[in-house]
């Protein structure tokens, strides 16, 4: 839960660096009650990488939407990626890859149509991260700010 909480914090941090009109620096977007309840979650699947020492380096929390009751939609199941980090202090070492690996095996082991996520225009090295994986965009969000 430490290792979640003080990760869940340096993914604020960046949004924050390059958002800090939307997200607030130094806070977390879960609390731990919050982590407890979507790591016991079936429908939030979570993975987690450790290190030679068996301290959480990484996580990737995911959720599970079905289209079958989606009356205009394909009824197919997505796996969205709600939040994936690494530690900054040990990025470069794959982990990312491999975590996305994971979920990529599990989401085709159990089914699932596609994998969902989102990435903040701010953080273009996220967007790189995820399209040198072979992700490609879906949609855009804009915006115009009042």
């Amino acid at each position: 839960m430490e290792a979640i909480m003080r990760l869940l914090l340096q993914v604020n941090n960046v949004h924050a660096e390059g958002r800090p009109d939307l997200f607030i620096k130094d806070v977390r977007k879960y609390t731990r009650e919050k982590v407890a309840e979507i790591i016991s979650d079936p429908t939030t699947p979570v993975f987690v990488s450790t290190d030679e020492e068996d301290r959480t380096v990484g996580y990737c929390f995911c959720r599970i939407i079905d289209h079958s009751h989606d009356h205009h939609l394909q009824p197919v199941k997505t796996l969205y990626i709600d939040d994936l980090c690494v530690d900054a202090a040990m990025r470069g070492k794959h982990i990312g890859s491999d975590l996305y690996r994971n979920v990529r095996e599990w989401a085709k082991e159990n089914s699932f149509y596609n994998i969902t996520l989102n990435v903040w225009a701010c953080n273009p090295g996220a967007m790189r991260f995820y399209q040198s994986l072979g992700l490609q965009p879906q949609k855009t969000t804009l915006e115009f700010r009042i």
